[in-house]
């Protein structure tokens, strides 16, 4: 065995037990539930009435299918463009080591040690007691259209931290002589975070980028803890959906083929976003 794959030898191993779990707690289900996308069933009983492609058909004539993706889009992009943007900065102002720096780290990551449910239960005293109460605006939580911006600042609020201890990881990977050389050659700090830094740290925002991608595609928690799918279905995002489908109205089939469309789309998009920006990270 040469060294060349003693080293993959290794590396396999040590990701061995990540994908034991992902096959057991993604793949296995995933299979085991493709079956019952074809079918009629309520989830109990011991029938289930075969339909054919039926249930995939009505996917693309149920409104409320539509409303829930565009609910889970408009959520996904704001928090994940929001997210990073205040972690970026937050990450450049506090990069450096300080004590000050320290507690300022500390104050902004630990909102995403709280759970999601937690974080929305907060959130909903904040929109209801404070906001209104105190300054007299009312709730976005009960509007139907500022709903999905109410939940997304809640995810804001607790992603960005992830996001900032991220992009200080990777700054401060980047090695002090090119910032030194670009100061001898009279660079501005934008040109030097142009230059320099964000190129450096672009797999930092490739991994963000996806990673906030993927979680907002299957958001559940934000929604059902402080809204419930509401107002009327303002709220209602695609995990919802298929929650609700299985468990309140009882089509499991049908929830069945919602759930294996919408988890081959969360594996397209983010496989062609992360490819996308890979090739980015090239180009700078």
């Amino acid at each position: 065995m040469n060294q060349k794959t003693k080293k993959r030898l290794q590396e396999f191993t040590f990701v061995l037990p990540a994908l034991i779990i992902f096959a057991i707690f993604v793949v296995y289900p995933f299979l085991q539930g493709f079956p019952i996308s074809f079918t009629k069933w309520d989830g109990m009983s011991p029938v289930k009435k075969y339909v054919g492609f039926s249930n995939y058909i009505r996917i693309f004539q149920d409104t409320n299918v539509l409303n829930a993706i565009k609910n889970t889009l408009i959520f996904t992009a704001v928090t994940m463009v929001f997210s990073n943007i205040f972690g970026l900065i937050f990450a450049l102002m506090i990069s450096k080591k300080s004590k000050i720096n320290n507690i300022l780290r500390t104050c902004i990551f630990v909102p995403y040690c709280l759970s999601l449910v937690l974080s929305s239960y907060i959130w909903r005293y904040v929109y209801s007691d404070v906001f209104f109460d105190v300054f007299g605006i009312p709730s976005p939580l009960g509007s139907t259209v500022w709903v999905m911006f109410g939940l997304s600042v809640i995810s804001i609020w607790r992603d960005t931290g992830y996001c900032m201890v991220v992009y200080i990881a990777a700054i401060q990977g980047v090695s002090k002589d090119y910032y030194e050389a670009a100061e001898l050659e009279g660079a501005t700090p934008w040109q030097k975070f142009k230059a320099i830094t964000f190129p450096m740290i672009a797999p930092a925002v490739t991994a963000n980028f996806t990673l906030l991608l993927a979680w907002g595609m299957k958001v559940f928690d934000y929604p059902m803890a402080a809204t419930a799918g509401g107002p009327g279905r303002a709220s209602e995002t695609v995990a919802m959906l298929i929650y609700n489908n299985l468990f309140t109205y009882f089509k499991a089939g049908y929830g069945q083929a919602i759930a294996v469309v919408f988890t081959l789309a969360i594996f397209a998009v983010s496989t062609l976003v992360s490819k996308n920006l890979r090739a980015r990270e090239v180009e700078i």
